[in-house]
């Protein structure tokens, strides 16, 4: 046997030999993306403050009173609850502010574990152990609903012993200096306060979200100057930066966009008649690229306000509005639409159906992640390399195609060849989005 051999970079070997290369061949992870994430800023009086949390929907039903301060099934988690009804992740900020609720029993200073007004439902109680003196139970209650249910139990014998659990952190009160207990029936925890939300609280929310992946993120409340806020985020993303994200907002069609869906109804709700973009935002950011919304009944809970009347139904249509309408004692979305209007010759009035938004930004996504990761910087730009891109674009369409996103694709609907300067690629691509019908139109001939 020849000494040669082994793998080869170059030929330039000196002995005689076989140098073989086992390799496979380049080819992208031509995969659809995944949707369902929805963002957006949560005046919850409880949990993490200033930071992008992230919980899925799981977590959400099994540990929600750890995360977020209530049950699954408790009223304050109704609009969390509404956001699930369709997204498979919620990524939220809590603002910054407000102040953590305290009390002391004896030499023991307590402190909820985070600011806001949850943690004045908390109590700490301590006990004896009956059966070992100089033991003590030291248990976290907090209240639920019906009552107080616990949620920490440790048995110590001095407060130094004491570990911070999920809802409260224990030390050692100002100018004590005995680490001894006292038995308590129950001290509750008290002054704690929510932060206030200002503009720079979206402003940082919006800061921090950028760097995260998510398919929708909404704004609930009815102040334009915010909504302007977020519609001049969601906009530069989308047309400067090519990140193709969707924004809901409520009753703001003035957006004139694609890319922000505009709420019309109100709900029967003081503190917050824009509640419907929570459910709205969960189901846009879940929707498939081969679903539409049209027609779609709502499964949540709040109070609806839906009497519109005709006329107004289609001025609304014509609008820019995504709007319910009742339905048989339930209420029905009328049309999967967005926020614009403004037909012109690059843009008709397929741009209005949220189906072809949900189509094209998958298209226009996923094609960015395919030449980011396989092909920039890494294949040269000659026909070998760009046969390679058009092959994985090819197969990318044809996925889309059988998931029935697309149609009337075939190969010859891609071209691409080289760019101005030396490092471009120059592509052209044909798309026909498919959308679910909408509306029948026969003519029955009786004979």
């Amino acid at each position: 046997m020849a000494k040669g051999g082994g793998s080869w970079v170059a030929m330039n070997k000196i002995l005689p030999g076989a140098y073989i290369n086992f390799v496979s061949h380049p080819r992208a992870m031509a995969t659809v993306g995944t949707r369902g994430i929805v963002a957006g800023l949560l005046n919850l009086p409880w949990g993490k403050q200033g930071e992008i949390i992230t919980i899925d929907a799981r977590e959400f039903q099994t540990n929600a009173l750890r995360l977020l301060g209530f049950s699954f099934v408790d009223p304050e988690m109704l609009y969390v609850r509404e956001l699930f009804l369709g997204a498979r992740l919620l990524k939220f900020f809590r603002p910054t502010g407000g102040s953590a609720a305290t009390a002391e029993i004896g030499n023991l200073s307590l402190q909820a574990l985070y600011n806001g007004e949850r943690g004045n439902d908390i109590q700490v109680a301590i006990e004896e152990d009956i059966d070992d003196p100089g033991f003590y139970f030291v248990i976290t209650k907090i209240y639920d609903g019906g009552g107080y249910i616990e949620v920490d139990e440790q048995r110590v014998q001095t407060l130094d012993q004491l570990t911070a659990n999920d809802f409260v952190i224990f030390c050692q009160a100002t100018g004590a200096t005995e680490l001894t207990l006292m038995e308590t029936a129950g001290v509750s925890l008290h002054s704690g306060t929510n932060a206030t939300i200002t503009g720079g609280q979206h402003s940082n929310f919006l800061e921090l979200i950028e760097k995260e992946a998510f398919t929708t993120v909404f704004f609930s409340g009815k102040d334009a100057v915010t909504k302007g806020l977020y519609a001049a985020f969601t906009k530069r993303l989308r047309d400067a930066e090519g990140y193709k994200v969707t924004c809901v907002l409520h009753d703001y069609a003035r957006a004139d966009h694609e890319g922000i869906i505009s709420v019309l109804n109100e709900v029967d709700n003081e503190d917050n008649p824009a509640a419907l973009v929570y459910w709205v935002a969960g189901r846009q950011a879940g929707c498939e690229i081969n679903q539409s919304l049209t027609n779609r009944r709502y499964n949540g809970t709040l109070p609806i306000k839906a009497g519109f009347s005709q006329r107004e139904l289609e001025a609304a249509i014509l609008g820019g509005q995504f709007v319910l309408y009742g339905d048989r004692g339930g209420f029905r979305v009328l049309r999967d639409i967005n926020s614009f209007t403004t037909i012109h010759p690059n843009k008709n009035r397929d741009f209005q159906f949220n189906q072809v938004i949900r189509v094209l930004d998958e298209i226009g996504n996923s094609v960015a992640r395919i030449f980011n990761d396989w092909y920039l910087g890494l294949t040269q730009n000659n026909d070998i390399g760009r046969t390679l891109l058009r092959a994985d674009l090819i197969d990318y369409m044809e996925q889309l195609q059988a998931m029935e996103a697309v149609e009337n694709f075939t190969p010859d609907d891609i071209t691409i060849g080289p760019g101005r300067e030396k490092g471009d690629v120059l592509c052209d691509m044909f798309a026909q989005p498919v959308i679910a019908m909408e509306k029948l139109y026969m003519t029955v001939r009786v004979v």
